[in-house]
């Protein structure tokens, strides 16, 4: 979407048309001719001229609104807007549309949220409504500056590029970011929700009141709006954990991400004019890097501080601009004007290390010595000699000893000694640093500490915050696939996880044991029976704790938000692992299903009970999910769980008509064919039957899909390549169906896969090794 769009939208079976705006970044050239640059704002005059039947909305209150006649006698509407506040170009924003609205009023702000007229009389967006009243109020008392304009509008578009939009007083949203049924009381609905228009209200002040100077400090606005996102959405939904939802939405995501990426938080203007597109800089370093900085700067100066210069550095640059130094400044008075937190440099140094170098540092604690030093976070296992990594950073830790906290530390150089961290020779004394990862770093500890840590935990594992035993096995595991630590040491974190009842902990172990595009390759390996036996004699508690409620009360489930995010991984592990509870549990809810179609399966596990359904039934199963599948009324998001559902058949035949129905034009729209083909190919018995049905079909696939379904084909195939001979296979199709210069391509990429797979099958023979040795612990 940029600049200009229309849209034709049914509503209730009536046509109607929608023009709304997306400025940003650089599109607002595209509407009007301007400066068309964050740093020269203005104050904006705008009327618009539209049919009469339809609304206009703009940044302002409109002020007049009167009719005209063309030169044809046909009648038009003419609506004037009040001048807007000084506010750069992105941010204009306008919308033409027939919706309607709902409204109310907080602290003289009249707050309306319009979408399709259906949307607003079935009621799906009260609950945003109610929600963005005190999440302003809350942003005005916390940040101590008011919300300048008298309105704010909040349309919800059927069909938007983004989640959101924060234009000033006319924020755009896609429809899904806005709407929920008001019969669904799920957490992570409203969750979803309130973390969106928490961002876009964020933007309000951080972004639309103070801009960055230009985009090479658009974390300015995304980082910062992308912390406020938490504060309010866990301010109107107190049910949610900050730090826990924080940690596993922003920060592990993204320090899996940043040590892969070659660009810093804060680039110089001219490395982005020269190497980067605008567009590529709205990324997760921006959002979630830029939010998880700003969450350690706030611990370490106290959100009373941090706040204290946050209202400082609002109140200066009040409809103007700025860049990272302003902030430092403002920042470096608050701190010299008290004496409280003391710092170890003055702020632009230590947060010029955190936004200024590319990646992160991970941090090694020797406890004999009580040395940390700490090295830019890097994968060992592709490092080219050539590579310089001589970054350091100013850290700030903090650390518990033996269940104790204590007083906030930094490391300031490569490496130092903290006398405080030896510890004694009791296997009880230990250590833990990166308390609730408040800093963005990783830790390696060294083999005592890691023992005297796996022991606690299979000992006393409340004696570690969640979020800090969420960290260290997130840790361990990323540590593990950089070449820093070997396999054997992630493994033993998790003998204690029978006594583990946190879901959102569970779910890292099994994302990095049971990777979702591993789970063929894992199933045909002879890891795959010790893996069995070893994680479901620790899953059995938590697994039954849910099938509980599962069998008895879904609904009771309707605050507990990791479970709404998370219980379907560790059901399907359980499903996966040939759990037959779990595997009975699937066949009752879908023959209750079957038997009573007006029955709804718990949405939290739709889609596992629905694959497994399929999976241990016979074809009157399978025929069912096809059945509801092509009901009318059934919708998008069942569409997809049913087209998954139906690769899930354990019968070569089923799968291979499947594949068949997926080929006809009556039965499918074209978008399904390449999703089927994707679903069974990842699957234990499919990946052969997808493959043969490819290369037989081609000449019918490639006119409609050609080459963009060659290329998930061929990754999901890349998976199951050891061996040269297998290549050559492949490579004898691809050398018929494609040109010359894509054949070397893909030969580099099945290469690239052979090579991985060599490499994950050592891997695996280790973890196997471990398991026999510890499976009966």
């Amino acid at each position: 979407m940029s600049g200009f769009v229309t849209q034709a939208e049914m509503d209730q079976e009536i046509q109607s048309m929608l023009i709304a705006s997306q400025m940003e970044p650089t599109y607002a050239r595209r509407v009007y001719p301007c400066f068309d640059e964050p740093a020269m704002k203005a104050t904006f005059n705008i009327r618009i001229i539209h049919d009469p039947s339809y609304v206009a909305l703009s940044n302002m209150p409109a002020i007049d609104v009167c009719e005209v006649k063309d030169e044809n006698g046909s009648l038009w509407t003419v609506t004037t807007f009040n001048t807007s506040l000084k506010m750069s170009t992105y941010l204009n924003a306008f919308v033409i549309c027939d919706f309607d609205y709902i409204t109310r009023t907080e602290r003289g702000n009249e707050i309306r949220i319009w979408a399709r007229k259906e949307a607003i009389k079935n009621g799906y967006v009260d609950y945003a409504l109610n929600i963005t009243g005190p999440i302003f109020s809350f942003l005005e008392d916390i940040l101590n500056v008011s919300y300048p304009l008298p309105k704010t509008d909040l349309v919800a578009l059927p069909d938007f590029g983004a989640g959101g939009m924060e234009n000033w007083g006319l924020m755009i949203f896609q429809e899904a970011s806005l709407m929920n049924l008001p019969s669904d009381e799920f957490t992570s609905r409203k969750a979803m929700i309130a973390l969106i228009v928490s961002h876009e209200l964020g933007h309000q002040w951080f972004g639309n009141l103070v801009t960055m100077n230009w985009w090479n400090d658009l974390w300015l606005n995304e980082g910062l709006a992308s912390y406020f996102e938490y504060l309010g959405a866990t301010f109107v939904e107190p049910k949610l954990s900050l730090d826990k939802i924080f940690y596993a939405h922003v920060l592990q995501p993204v320090l899996r991400e940043d040590s892969e990426i070659a660009r810093s938080l804060s680039e110089s203007e001219d490395k982005i004019k020269g190497s980067f597109s605008l567009m590529s800089l709205f990324d997760n370093i921006t959002y979630s890097k830029g939010a998880s900085i700003t969450w350690m700067l706030s611990g370490f100066l106290t959100e009373k501080l941090f706040i204290r210069a946050l209202t400082s550095y609002l109140k200066e640059f009040s409809f103007s601009n700025a860049n990272q130094d302003d902030l430092w400044t403002h920042i470096q008075m608050v701190v010299d004007a008290q004496d409280e937190v003391q710092l170890p440099a003055p702020v632009k140094q230590i947060m010029d290390s955190w936004t200024c170098q590319n990646g992160f540092p991970v941090l090694t604690l020797n406890l004999t010595s009580g040395t940390i030093r700490q090295e830019q976070f890097f994968n060992k296992n592709n490092r080219k000699s050539t590579d310089s990594y001589n970054n350091t950073w100013i850290i700030p830790i903090s650390w518990m000893r033996n269940g104790s906290s204590q007083p906030l530390t930094w490391l300031d150089k490569s490496s130092k000694m903290f006398p405080e961290m030896r510890v004694s020779e009791s296997d009880y004394d230990w250590i833990l640093l990166n308390v609730n990862l408040s800093g963005y770093y990783r830790v390696n500890y060294d083999q005592l500490n890691l023992k005297r840590l796996a022991r606690l935990l299979e000992n006393d594992p409340k004696a570690i915050p969640a979020v800090s035993r969420f960290q260290l096995i997130d840790d361990v595991f990323a540590l593990t696939d950089f070449g820093y630590v070997p396999i054997e040491t992630a493994l033993e974190l998790t003998k204690y996880l029978a006594r583990e009842d946190e879901l959102f902990i569970w779910n890292v172990v099994l994302l990095n044991l049971i990777p979702e595009n591993l789970e063929s390759t894992l199933k045909n390996h002879e890891v795959y029976p010790l893996l069995k036996k070893y994680l479901l004699k620790r899953m059995l508690p938590i697994y039954h704790y849910y099938a509980g409620f599962i069998r008895q009360n879904a609904d009771a489930l309707e605050d507990d938000y990791f479970a709404q995010v998370y219980l379907e991984k560790l059901l399907a592990t359980a499903c996966w692992l040939g759990l037959q509870d779990c595997l009975d549990l699937s066949s009752e809810l879908y023959a209750k299903w079957r038997d009573n179609p007006e029955y709804k399966i718990p949405f939290l596990i739709r889609r596992t009970v629905c694959c497994y359904g399929v999976a241990v039934g016979s074809d009157k199963e399978w025929n069912f999910a096809w059945e509801m599948y092509n009901h009318t009324d059934s919708v998008e998001e069942d569409e997809d769980i049913l087209l998954y559902a139906m690769s899930c058949a354990k019968e070569s035949w089923l799968l291979y008509r499947y594949l068949q129905y997926g080929l006809s034009d009556t039965l499918f729209s074209s978008n399904c064919t390449s999703v089927i083909i994707s679903h069974v190919m990842t699957k234990d018995i499919g990946h052969h039957i997808a493959w043969e049905f490819v290369t037989e079909n081609w000449p019918l696939l490639s006119q409609g899909y050609g080459h963009e379904l060659l290329h998930d084909v061929l990754k999901a195939m890349g998976r199951f390549v050891k061996t040269d001979v297998q290549i050559q296979e492949l490579q004898v199709f691809y050398n018929a169906t494609l040109e010359e210069d894509e054949r070397e391509a893909i030969t580099m990429l099945l290469e690239s896969a052979k090579l991985e797979n060599i490499e994950r099958r050592k891997l695996l023979i280790k973890i196997a090794n471990w398991l026999e040795k510890n499976i009966d612990d």
